[in-house]
């Protein structure tokens, strides 16, 4: 069975929307696209490589952000890093529409039934980058088995959130964590499977 790792940058404020470049989704009027370079380190670099370069893995993407990778990742140089790892890999899209434009190696899974099944075959785990509207759907259907969140210390205002409005209540543990040298909190966490209850006072 593979497993379905998540991998996000967020600002304080939770917005991850168009972190890498300023044209990466400018939708609904977001216009500070790129935030993230300001607080590059060697940390948060590392921190990057290690589940971009690492070990196989296949894509799941929501369509906004395939249809954003799908003509942007090609025109890279081959032996961009990130590059060489994205365009040949198998790229699954939980997407009710057709997949345009075509990305190589690419196919679309209709629900979330179809990730269920596909999580229950033999290969390589499934990366999901960007597509803010699958973690809610992933936690809540019981799918996500880890979630690398990079914390950046920058309050955006706007912009999409890596858990909106709608968001499921959802426990989950973390399970390793370092500061970069620039404040970044890289935290990982896996779902405890457990709905957080009020409780009294102590």
């Amino acid at each position: 069975m593979r497993k379905i790792v998540g991998a996000a940058f967020v600002s304080l404020d939770g917005v991850m929307q168009a972190p890498g470049w300023p044209e990466e989704d400018p939708s609904g009027g977001f216009a500070l696209g790129g935030w993230i370079w300001a607080y590059s380190d060697e940390i948060t670099r590392e921190a990057v490589r290690g589940y971009l370069l690492g070990a196989p893995y296949a894509l799941l993407l929501g369509r906004k952000t395939y249809e954003i990778f799908a003509p942007y990742w090609p025109q890279m140089p081959p032996e961009h890093p990130i590059a060489a790892r994205f365009n040949p890999a198998t790229k699954y899209v939980l997407s009710s529409h057709d997949l345009t434009p075509h990305w190589h190696n690419s196919h679309r899974l209709p629900g979330l039934e179809a990730v269920r099944e596909l999580k229950a075959t033999q290969g390589p785990d499934l990366l999901v980058q960007g597509s803010s509207t699958l973690y809610p759907q992933l936690l809540q259907a019981g799918l996500l088995d880890k979630l690398i969140v990079q914390t950046y210390p920058v309050i955006l205002g706007r912009g999409k959130r890596l858990f909106g409005e709608g968001t499921l209540p959802v426990g989950l543990k973390l399970v390793s964590s370092v500061v970069s040298t620039t404040g970044v909190v890289i935290a990982t966490y896996e779902p405890t499977g457990q709905k957080p209850a009020p409780s009294s006072m102590p």
